[in-house]
């Protein structure tokens, strides 16, 4: 794993989670499916809900790894971490605390989604699909608060990936005018 990315993950180093974007992606992207993996770890300890230092670090890295994953186009290769790391999310409490803010696993998740859905490809959507589906089953509450973004995220990466029907797609998004 690269040194920085591996230590603030190993001590949980706040003062030295910023410098992570300084850092540049293609130097982390080997790295990222570690990172993913220690992420899940340390939101899987029995603390993680309460300690807020764990959650800044957590908070910081995905957005760290989330951004490397998209400018390197390389989520399919680390696709099957991503989705461990959602996956042990959907284990734990999504909704929101009384503070009026999403629980910290809730926001684990979301940041992989919109991941996913902005930049997966047809196979990696389609598995998204399926997960939410699920999800929505058990969190029938917590997911309704947030269809109409899946569903324009969904519509948009159809029409991005999809050139013969782009035209019919792009006429039915909520919002923007038939081309």
């Amino acid at each position: 794993m690269h040194q920085l990315l591996g230590l603030v993950l190993a001590h949980k180093d706040l003062s030295r989670a910023g410098d992570l974007f300084s850092l540049e992606d293609a130097e982390i992207e080997g790295s990222l499916s570690e990172a993913l993996e220690q992420i899940r770890i340390i939101s899987s300890a029995a603390d993680y809900q309460s300690n807020d230092n764990d959650q800044a670090v957590v908070e910081i890295c995905v957005t760290r790894i989330t951004t490397a994953l998209r400018e390197t186009s390389s989520l399919e290769r680390h696709g099957p971490a991503l989705v461990a790391l959602w996956e042990s999310c959907l284990e734990h409490n999504l909704s929101p605390s009384g503070r009026e803010e999403d629980a910290p696993h809730a926001k684990i998740a979301s940041d992989i989604t919109s991941c996913i859905l902005q930049r997966g490809n047809k196979e990696l959507c389609r598995n998204m699909s399926s997960y939410l589906s699920l999800a929505a089953i058990a969190q029938v509450d917590l997911l309704a608060e947030h269809t109409d973004t899946i569903v324009r995220s969904v519509l948009q990466a159809m029409i991005r990936d999809t050139t013969s029907g782009a035209l019919i797609l792009s006429s039915s998004v909520p919002g923007k005018p038939p081309k």
